[in-house]
């Protein structure tokens, strides 16, 4: 168990890092280093520039994060029936 809780955050990524890093600008101007979250990577959920991100942050370091939900945006997937099943 934590003894803090982590601080929950929308933002906007703005850059795409190597190794799973994205910089995020977050809703108060602030910009951070996030990694992608664990279920994430297992579900392959891919980000991209522009993307909406909820990002948690530990209060200990301001600076980096952790990308845990990317919003569905238009023209994502999600029912546009883009694959083919036979």
């Amino acid at each position: 168990m934590a003894k803090e809780e982590a601080i929950s955050l929308d933002g906007t990524i703005d850059e795409i890092l190597p190794d799973g890093r994205f910089g995020v600008v977050l809703e108060n101007g602030h910009r951070i280093i996030a990694y992608t979250a664990g279920r994430m990577r297992r579900f392959r959920i891919r980000s991209v520039v522009g993307d909406a991100v909820r990002v948690e942050m530990t209060p200990y370091d301001l600076t980096k994060g952790r990308v845990v939900y990317r919003e569905r945006g238009p023209g994502g997937p999600g029912g546009g029936g883009s694959r083919k099943h036979r």
